[in-house]
């Protein structure tokens, strides 16, 4: 089976040991592209990727972790930067160089019909959802995706990119609107609906149409949401390195799921081992610096 993953590849340039910000591989959509193809599957990356100095470490990385990059976009644009500043926790903000990108070149010219290909899931999500104008063209692609394949969204919002709640807000509910499964954060949820519970977001969205929506919480752990109800697992315990790329391993983690399980099965004890998983890998990658998720055989039996 074939997993589609779109959105963007950047690089994220983190602070070391030293406070010197050095550059590793990054991006949402690119994190969850590597996560999964370490799980041993079949990953088309769907992005602009730069032909500059950044463009090519990004690209040699993700063919290195056997991501197929043949529906990819090649651009002489620049790659987007994003500059990471860690708190206390390991926890991560962002500050993002975005204009004129190839990060962001998105267009019908030249994203896959998906009569042609046919793929099984489409991964989408974090800034390629909301940045103008790609995020218009991609909604009407991925509209024409949903005919073939269920769509996993990940928000991962970016405050810093779109500071305006209402404009951020309706763009996550039109992507909700058309996803079988949504990942989302609790921070996400906390920043884009202050003052409600949750849970009373995610029974709106499987009211509307989702199977799965999955919480994360950080060492908190991960709660489920289906028609069925919830399910909750705890966190990993583990030192954090940083955070960055934790919650789109757990994105692998669920669309693997759907791939093996198929997604009418996550609900019960099935979730809840899948949900197990995804917090242990989510542990192994907030061990390391930058996002480095887990390859397959680092979580078996698990």
């Amino acid at each position: 089976m074939t997993v589609w993953v779109c959105g963007e590849v950047l690089i994220d340039l983190i602070p070391g040991a030293d406070g010197v910000r050095v550059g590793h591989v990054g991006g949402g959509p690119a994190n969850t592209a590597k996560a999964l193809a370490r799980l041993g599957h079949d990953v088309q990356f769907i992005a602009g990727i730069s032909t500059d100095e950044d463009g090519v470490a990004a690209r040699k990385e993700l063919l290195e972790d056997e991501v197929k990059l043949d529906l990819a976009l090649t651009s002489d644009k620049p790659t987007c930067l994003a500059i990471v500043s860690l708190g206390s926790n390991g926890s991560a903000s962002y500050e993002f160089k975005i204009a004129g990108t190839a990060t962001f070149d998105f267009s019908l010219d030249w994203l896959p019909d998906p009569a042609r290909y046919k793929p099984n899931v489409l991964h989408i999500g974090t800034l390629a959802t909301v940045i103008a104008p790609g995020a218009y063209v991609l909604y009407d692609w991925a509209l024409r995706v949903a005919e073939f394949a269920p769509i996993v969204f990940d928000p991962n919002i970016r405050p810093a990119v779109l500071a305006d709640r209402d404009l951020y807000e309706a763009a996550v509910e039109k992507w909700a609107a058309i996803s079988s499964v949504i990942k989302v954060s609790d921070d996400d949820l906390a920043w884009l609906y202050p003052g409600q519970n949750y849970a009373d977001v995610t029974a709106r969205w499987i009211s509307d149409g989702a199977a799965l929506v999955v919480v994360t919480r950080g060492a908190q752990g991960i709660i489920g949401f289906t028609s069925e109800g919830s399910v909750e697992v705890e966190g990993a315990k583990i030192t954090v390195a940083d955070t960055v790329g934790a919650g789109d391993t757990v994105g692998a983690i669920i669309v693997e799921a759907m791939i093996e399980k198929g997604i009418l099965a996550l609900t019960g004890d099935v979730l809840r081992t899948t949900l197990h998983r995804a917090a242990v890998a989510a542990g192994i990658t907030c061990s390391r610096k930058g996002a480095q998720p887990p390859y397959k055989h680092e979580l078996k039996g698990v």
